[in-house]
């Protein structure tokens, strides 16, 4: 009974909400998740019969499975987007989702990198290897615009424009934005296209595609994240670092250096600032650690 309510519930996401492929199947995991709560209760109700009373069991239910809170607060999302979408189209007349409270959720602060760090990282890199071009060129990229993993091994050739200093990613939910490219990430560009990218064939539907494996074929988000695992292994790094590391790193050392939290917002394509202003509590920190180190009576 809830397979043609998922089904609206699908083409509203798609259709007016313009939700990409990966947040439009998390949404529907998320209700996915709740028709099985259903179903090892053996409650058979459609979604106009469910009450809160039920989803408080549910919202129990899966923090019994061990859960972290992030991926509970995630799936409540997924649920009341549901019953929004239920209300919007006259199926129920009440929102049991209203009054229901999430886990609480500790703002955890993202693990960065200091300039050396980054460095070492990237020197480690062995650029005698068409490979090592290629993934000198990428680190130099992601460190030097902040981009997601995704946008990475999808950029395109076309949307870099070297005289103007700058790139066109397609970020989160087919939006585009604009970012300045420094001369570093730039020149590591150019060296790759210039003598390893035009050595490759690339497949039909990578052609435009920057960064390509030696079969001509755009790269995983698995092998970014393990060529980055290798280098930090090589150097010796403790930390456990992503390629979402060097997005926070970039962020953090902007607002370090002063940058405007608004302008660091449209460089990582956040739709709301607020999810920007976590990096204003990284700089109080690297504040309060400048002032412990270097105040005559900090110690005292």
């Amino acid at each position: 009974m809830w397979e043609s309510h998922i089904r609206g519930f699908r083409n509203y996401l798609r259709l007016e909400k313009s939700l990409s492929g990966n947040s439009l199947d998390a949404y529907l995991h998320d209700v996915v998740k709740l028709t099985q709560f259903l179903e090892d209760q053996e409650i058979t109700k459609a979604p106009a019969e469910i009450s809160s009373h039920e989803l408080r069991h549910f919202l129990r239910w899966i923090a019994e499975m061990g859960l972290s809170s992030s991926t509970q607060a995630r799936i409540l999302s997924g649920v009341r987007a549901f019953y929004k979408y239920q209300l919007m189209e006259d199926l129920i007349h009440e929102d049991p989702t209203e009054l229901l409270e999430g886990p609480k959720l500790g703002r955890k602060l993202p693990d960065t990198l200091d300039y050396s760090e980054i460095e070492k990282l990237l020197n480690a890199i062995d650029r005698s290897t068409p490979e090592g071009e290629r993934n000198r060129a990428m680190l130099e990229v992601l460190y030097g615009c902040g981009l997601r993993v995704s946008e990475l091994i999808n950029l395109q050739i076309s949307n870099i424009f070297p005289e103007e200093h700058f790139v066109r990613v397609v970020g989160k939910g087919d939006k585009e934005r604009l970012i300045p490219i420094g001369t570093s990430a730039l020149k590591h560009i150019m060296i790759y296209l210039q003598l390893v990218r035009v050595h490759i064939q690339p497949q039909a539907d990578s052609v435009d595609t920057l960064f390509l494996n030696n079969r001509g074929r755009g790269l995983s988000r698995v092998m970014v994240f393990t060529i980055i695992k290798n280098l930090a292994k090589q150097i010796g790094l403790k930390k456990s670092i992503s390629p979402h590391t060097f997005r926070h790193s970039f962020a953090t050392h902007l607002v370090e250096g002063g940058a405007d939290l608004r302008a660091v917002q449209q460089m990582l394509g956040h739709e709301s600032i607020t999810t920007t202003e976590i990096y204003t509590h990284l700089d109080r920190e690297f504040l309060k650690n400048v002032v412990n180190r270097y105040h005559p009576r900090s110690g005292k």
